[in-house]
């Protein structure tokens, strides 16, 4: 069954999409979610999702260690989406470890083994798999350092899940565009 990644920016439908997919796909349903309630908006937002969500389908929480709950959650007979990998992103570079000075840029270390782990695991899941990321290189550049880093980290993380998923698909304004 495919892998697919979907991309768009905020409020682009892409989580609708992806909750559209793993509807018609006739599969149990797994939702990886990987955001903190770390204020209260962040809270209500996570409450409005779990309530949209139909009633009988699985919601596992994990902030950082995504490949193992991918590789505990995938199964021949079941659809998992993961919402969001930009997020789990965020989660893991938002520590007070400093950045990696420019030009080398490399990877912060949590973020490193995660997402290596992420990137080796997708290959090897079964059932359907479908992985929501938010395009952020359309914008304005960054004005902080963290920021830029960001949205650079963001752009790479898309690109090598990309390569390693069989569909991809852009949403804009609720409309998807197939990629791959």
């Amino acid at each position: 069954m495919p892998t697919h990644l979907i991309l768009g920016g905020a409020r682009s439908g892409k989580s609708r999409h992806a909750e559209q997919i793993a509807l018609a796909s006739g599969l149990a349903v797994t939702v990886i979610a990987t955001a903190q309630a770390l204020d209260a908006e962040m809270a209500v937002r996570i409450a409005r999702h779990r309530r949209d969500r139909p009633a009988g389908w699985h919601t596992v929480e994990t902030p950082t260690t995504l490949a193992d709950a991918l590789r505990a959650e995938a199964a021949p007979s079941r659809c998992v989406i993961v919402d969001c990998l930009t997020l789990w992103l965020g989660n893991l570079i938002a520590t007070d470890q400093p950045l990696p000075e420019p030009p080398a840029t490399p990877h912060l270390p949590d973020y490193a083994r995660e997402r290596d782990a992420l990137l080796e695991a997708l290959p090897g899941l079964t059932g359907q798999i479908v992985l929501v990321s938010n395009e952020v290189g359309l914008g304005l550049v960054p004005e902080t350092p963290l920021g830029r880093y960001f949205r650079d980290e963001a752009g790479w993380l898309n690109q090598a899940v990309a390569e390693r998923c069989d569909q991809v698909t852009l949403v804009a304004a609720g409309l998807p565009l197939r990629l791959k």
